[in-house]
């Protein structure tokens, strides 16, 4: 009796190693998609793709390992990408807020400003204010995350 029990035990750990193996490979194939989208610019995608890998093959260490640094790393475009964008916005904010300040400034001396004038003030002021307040974020966002892959290594 104590063979037969030996082979059950024995052929039970061949089969779960058998599967283990193809449950590596699958996370691995889950990797490599995130990692191809991520290289194409679909950013959501290659975050999915390892929030899928997380939560299927939780045992796969060492390919979660993996897939943290292509997470920090999307994480970072991302929010380069964002940045850029913002500054953009931001630059553009300034100038109109700027000119508007300007205006407004000049008709305010003569008391000839309106208050359509400034309304337009104020609602420039504040989409400049949250801009930058973006623009702020974004930096403190990258920042973390450069911390986060220079602690990682």
């Amino acid at each position: 009796m104590s063979k037969l029990r030996f082979s059950i035990i024995l052929f039970a750990a061949a089969l779960m190693v058998s599967c283990g193996g193809g449950m590596q490979q699958k996370a691995e194939e889950l990797l490599r998609q995130a990692d191809f989208d991520f290289e194409h610019g679909r950013y959501e995608m290659a975050l999915a793709s390892i929030d899928s890998l997380r939560k299927i093959y939780p045992n796969a260490v060492d390919v979660r390992r993996r897939a943290l640094v292509l997470y920090q790393n999307i994480s970072l475009k991302q929010a380069q990408e964002d940045l850029d964008q913002t500054d953009k916005l931001l630059q553009v904010a300034r100038r109109d807020y700027e000119y508007i300040k300007t205006e407004v400034e000049k008709r305010r001396s003569g008391l000839n400003a309106t208050a359509d004038q400034l309304r337009t003030l104020t609602l420039t002021k504040i989409k400049l204010d949250s801009l930058q307040v973006r623009f702020d974020m974004q930096c403190a966002k990258i920042k973390y995350i450069h911390k986060r892959q220079k602690e990682g290594r």
